[in-house]
């Protein structure tokens, strides 16, 4: 016998919540537990079991301390390292939307000899390892005697210009051609119809692909490891993160990982909270022209 309808409704209800439950907690558990440890002392890292929130060994009261994040805001190499990240990511970002843009443009509005094995390789250029051309590119940077925030900078665009034109090539080919004509109708330049017209129209794009190459740029780690291990001070926070000791010998200092894993991750927070809305429109447009 079957059951009734709304009964069956009401299973499959909640038995979508329940795998939405299951998910969201998968997703968060491990920011939570890193927030969780970095309110923790040592003494309270060593507790077993662990405990779910900070609690006091001997009482067993709920007990707090942001000792780990006064200890890492006054290591300068801490600080340091998001300086240079900062620097970084945001110019790879800014680099590769600028550049990226125009390609996109082109490949995805004008018509020229070779459109689409240009296309092709540089969807190619996005499948290589990084650690392929890794000693290539230092042997370069050196002979170049480069500054090692140019280089990385340099660096990272091989693997977000590539993304940024690709994703972008689609935004523009999604655009109506008629924009194109009138503008050039109007006696618009090339430039004029790029700029004036058809950037403000892919913003979404712009927002989505940008937040995802800074996103990229932020983590990067093996690049800026390799290229800061003659320059410590340009070392960038992943990289000072991992560079991070205890108060004594072999001492992992888990706690103080864990609050600069937690300040790491905020501004990442902060910037897809800011641009949420568009980037759910840049997701949505891709998802219906590209």
């Amino acid at each position: 016998m079957k059951p009734p309808k709304h009964v069956s409704h009401l299973l499959l209800k909640a038995g979508f919540y329940l795998i939405l439950m299951i998910i969201f907690i998968y997703l968060l558990f491990p920011f939570y537990w890193a927030i969780n440890s970095s309110l923790k002392s040592e003494a309270q890292l060593q507790m077993a079991p662990a405990t779910l929130v900070p609690r006091d060994p001997s009482t067993g009261d709920f007990a707090p301390t942001l000792r780990n994040y006064r200890v890492i805001f006054d290591n300068q190499q801490f600080v340091r390292g998001l300086i240079n990240s900062s620097i970084v990511a945001t110019s790879t970002t800014l680099l590769a939307l600028v550049a990226g843009s125009f390609a996109a443009f082109a490949l995805g509005k004008l018509r020229f000899r070779g459109k689409k094995p240009t296309l092709y390789m540089i969807l190619a250029m996005t499948m290589f390892p990084q650690v392929t051309v890794l000693a290539g590119l230092y042997a370069v940077i050196t002979t170049l005697k480069l500054p090692t925030i140019t280089s990385m900078i340099l660096s990272y665009m091989i693997f977000t210009l590539p993304f940024t034109t690709w994703v972008l090539t689609a935004f523009f080919k999604g655009l109506p051609l008629a924009l194109l004509e009138s503008a050039q109708v109007d006696g618009a330049t090339p430039f004029q119809t790029f700029y004036k017209i058809m950037l403000p129209l892919t913003a979404p794009a712009l927002v989505t692909t940008g937040l995802l190459a800074f996103i990229a740029a932020w983590n990067e780690y093996l690049f800026a490891l390799t290229f800061t291990s003659i320059n410590p001070g340009a070392r960038t926070v992943p990289v000072a993160i991992a560079y991070f000791t205890g108060a004594v010998a072999r001492q992992e200092p888990f706690g103080e990982i864990m609050a600069a894993a937690v300040v790491v991750t905020v501004p990442i927070v902060v910037l897809v909270l800011i641009f949420q809305k568009r980037i759910v429109a840049g997701l949505t447009a891709g998802a219906v022209k590209g």
